[in-house]
């Protein structure tokens, strides 16, 4: 937080988070995927009661399949278009605190699934805020959408918060979708003119390409890399050229929870959208990313595989962060460098260590 002077301090600490969650409800929808698992690790870490809905864990090695037997979080399994099951979960719970992430996340699987990518991404967005609408008490909510959810230009520009929504893609345009939901749902159900009868404060997120530990998901470069490296294949890179907001895992997660909590205290001056993301200086090529992977790995080769076969992805994508810098004084704390190296750590851990590997770098990001 900024004191009166105006000088920035230190607030995404373990400390400062601790105090805020410690004891209190938080509802995760998308718990069981790459991101929702390790919101759960920083947040049992934190002391914050826990409550999941989400399909089941894909990945017999993703972190939440590796957490499970350690009972952090009671888990609903549900899909998030079954708006009865989903209603029942959280007004059963009545949290203090809501992070929506569960989502179809992939690019290319929207090409192949269109329908599917918009019915969770959109009308799972709409069922959420439906049942936020009839929570009695107060409840901050932060929607996570994506980098993605601008009209991309395909220039060398920073995409800030007021610029214009779109998509090329199903994934792209159905996260813009959400936005859009959500901030109608904000100006008919959670208006700022009614907050003292409704009590709740509605944000969005739109976070950078966020790579680390425990992601297994198809069609992504980390795990696609991870799978060449560990059977001594070739890697083989779709669009070496293309550029992206890349970051570690951790650091969206802290601006998450930050948002959170200064909704709460503030719910009428924080019911926005932010980008979180990398530096303007850090965003990273496909080519450069994999080359710095291969380093820390210790060994590897790619070969550039991009086509006229490979469905349309964007070439060129930059974040402009100053809004979540200037209003909620978070910024990154990795390197785009750093947060590879993080990340291929994590995935050189042996297996029975990684749960331990986990917590110790939220531990150490905290501290930063």
């Amino acid at each position: 937080m900024a004191n009166r002077s105006g000088k920035m301090e230190k607030v995404v600490t373990m400390n400062h988070l601790a105090k805020i969650y410690k004891d209190k409800k938080v509802f995760i929808t998308g718990h069981t995927g790459f991101k929702g698992s390790w919101l759960v690790a920083c947040l049992h870490l934190f002391g914050a009661k826990l409550k999941g809905y989400a399909l089941p864990p894909e990945h017999p090695y993703g972190l939440y399949t590796l957490m499970q037997p350690l009972h952090l979080i009671e888990s609903i399994y549900g899909d998030i278009r079954d708006k009865e099951k989903l209603k029942e979960a959280i007004l059963s719970f009545q949290p203090d605190y809501i992070f929506h992430m569960a989502a179809q996340p992939l690019v290319r699987k929207s090409y192949e699934q269109p329908i599917e990518t918009f019915e969770v991404n959109a009308l799972g967005t709409a069922n959420l805020l439906e049942v936020v609408n009839q929570l009695k008490g107060k409840c901050s909510v932060v929607i996570i959408t994506t980098d993605k959810v601008y009209e991309n230009k395909e220039k060398d520009l920073l995409y800030k918060e007021t610029d214009e929504l779109g998509g090329y893609d199903p994934y792209s345009a159905s996260k813009a979708c959400t936005e859009i939901i959500t901030a109608s749902f904000r100006s008919s159900f959670f208006n700022s003119t009614n907050i003292a009868k409704h009590q709740k404060g509605i944000a969005s997120a739109r976070a950078g390409n966020v790579i680390g530990g425990g992601d297994f998901s198809k069609d992504r470069i980390i795990p696609d890399m991870i799978k060449a490296l560990q059977s001594n294949q070739v890697i083989e890179v779709r669009n070496p050229l293309a550029v992206r907001p890349w970051q570690h895992v951790l650091e969206p997660l802290g601006g998450y929870l930050l948002l959170g909590s200064l909704l709460n205290d503030d719910p009428i001056k924080f019911s926005q959208a932010y980008n979180f993301g990398p530096i303007p200086n850090d965003h990273l090529s496909v080519k450069v990313l994999v080359s710095e992977a291969i380093k820390s790995w210790g060994k590897g080769e790619w070969i550039d595989k991009s086509n006229a076969q490979n469905p349309h992805e964007a070439g060129l994508l930059k974040l402009d962060i100053s809004k979540a810098k200037n209003e909620l004084y978070w910024t990154p704390k990795l390197t785009a460098a750093q947060a590879i190296e993080w990340t291929m750590e994590w995935y050189k851990t042996e297996c029975e260590n990684s749960i331990a590997f986990s917590f110790k770098q939220i531990e150490n990001y905290m501290q930063l």
